[in-house]
């Protein structure tokens, strides 16, 4: 282990990383969207589909998953590897009204390991967001 010049412990990188936005479409559009093509696209990547609890879904970048919970309008988690050859992460998304019109949503990344580029994951989900946020839902 290695320490500070103080003799403490370094902190330990926590094991998710999270974004979140206020979307200006509506709880109804944001989750017709992602259930849609274009929209699962916009989060997992070209190819990439999200389907109900035990669908599976593969990106064209080598991204693949499994649907893990399916809450229509609210959550839908889904496991994540980066490629064959890495370990199972887990990514939460959260919709929740933020008014009538609009919704807050959020995507956590969970069970990081200590070798996990945290800043391009946050990164890669901030452009998610983006694409949403752009979206004509």
């Amino acid at each position: 282990m290695s320490v500070n010049n103080e003799g403490e412990a370094p902190a330990a990188k926590s094991d998710f990383v999270s974004v979140s936005r206020v979307l200006d479409h509506s709880v109804a559009n944001v989750w017709g969207a992602l259930m849609a093509p274009h929209g699962a696209e916009a989060l997992l990547g070209e190819g990439g589909e999200l389907g109900t609890k035990g669908s599976s879904w593969r990106a064209s970048d080598g991204t693949f998953g499994v649907t893990r919970s399916f809450h229509p309008q609210e959550q839908i988690r889904f496991s994540w590897h980066a490629d064959d050859a890495a370990p199972a992460t887990l990514v939460d998304v959260h919709l929740v009204p933020a008014d009538d019109a609009r919704t807050s949503l959020e995507i956590r990344h969970e069970h990081l390991d200590d070798g996990a580029d945290r800043d391009g994951l946050a990164a890669h989900w901030e452009a998610a967001l983006d694409r949403l946020d752009a979206m004509s839902l």
